[in-house]
């Protein structure tokens, strides 16, 4: 039965189709609406569960070992499990410490990601990749980069060298001064950047099997000063170093993106994203004079990190639930 219409008012719509109305509900949802009805996600969190779902395909289509298949499939889906409860505990009322977790949880599932893509190395004949890229490292070093570098003895070569062992340090830095400066809502803008230049690469690298030049070309090129600093990356890369590939760096992608992420999540204190801008600079050029990568590597995590950039503003347009 139809509800009566009001005195001098248009016929009124049923109940149902009224609670729709106020909704916003109709047959064709704006992508706006579509996103709000998402989980209570936050978008770096959603950019990581679409790369451990990304990860999880590579480790079944990838002729790698049962072993490094199953434990890739299980450690993944305990996270994206982790991550429902979030979900679900983030539509209710989120607390100070889960906040706070969500905050700095990011870092450990990108070593995590991290870890994954060096599993799934293959052995690969010759290095056809690798006789291309070192061209471009031969001329700039051998044209006076390696030169200019060594001007002032060990000076330039150990500070190279220690900026590129902070690499490590610049995401956890980035989130403590937002804490500093009292902006930690804007903590998950710049968790989105670092993720997408990070990730971006690491899901490339099947696709561009290679090795690092100090170990592919050993002795050729390599810096003339052994320095502390650099027997302690050596060390720690002989541990923890992977041999999927190494195009694009990471290394460069991850210091860029912290730096553009910065800029646009503490522009009140610029000299913050400033000085990451100075050591990214310093760490790109540490990785090609100290042979971690070619110059095509920097040049390419460059890239990645604007790339991110980009894609967060774009991601920015859609609206999303509060998380």
């Amino acid at each position: 039965m139809e509800e009566a219409c009001p005195a001098g008012g248009s016929p009124a719509l049923p109940t149902k189709d009224r609670q729709l109305a106020g909704r916003g509900d109709t047959g064709f949802q704006p992508a706006g609406a579509f996103f709000r009805r998402l989980p209570a996600l936050r978008r770096s969190e959603w950019v990581l569960i679409a790369y451990l779902t990304y990860s999880a395909g590579v480790a079944v289509l990838r002729p790698v070992s049962p072993t490094v298949r199953a434990v890739t499939l299980l450690t993944n889906l305990l996270v994206l499990a982790c991550y429902a409860l979030v979900a679900y505990a983030g539509s209710r009322e989120e607390g100070l410490l889960l906040g706070v977790s969500r905050d700095w949880f990011p870092f450990f599932l990108l070593l995590l990601a991290y870890r994954e893509m060096g599993w799934f190395a293959l052995p690969y004949p010759g290095h056809p990749l690798e006789q291309t890229w070192v061209v471009w490292d031969r001329m700039a070093l051998r044209g006076g980069l390696r030169a200019a570098i060594e001007c002032l003895g060990p000076l330039l070569p150990s500070l190279l060298e220690i900026c590129y062992t902070l690499v490590y340090a610049l995401g956890p830095f980035a989130v403590a001064m937002l804490y500093c400066y009292r902006a930690r809502e804007r903590v998950d803008g710049f968790l989105t950047v670092l993720a997408l230049g990070v990730l971006l690469c690491y899901a490339q690298f099947p696709l561009w099997p290679s090795e690092p030049p100090r170990t592919v070309f050993p002795g050729q090129d390599f810096p003339t000063y052994d320095t502390i600093f650099r027997r302690f990356n050596w060390w720690l890369l002989r541990g923890y170093g992977m041999h999927t590939s190494v195009f694009p760096s990471a290394h460069v992608a991850g210091a860029f993106s912290a730096a553009l992420g910065m800029r646009g999540a503490l522009r009140q204190h610029p000299w913050v994203w400033r000085l990451l801008l100075a050591l990214a600079i310093l760490i790109a050029t540490a990785t090609v004079y100290g042979r971690y990568h070619y110059l095509a590597d920097a040049t390419a995590g460059l890239a990645m990190a604007l790339a991110a950039t980009a894609l967060y503003r774009g991601l920015s347009t859609f609206p999303r639930k509060k998380a």
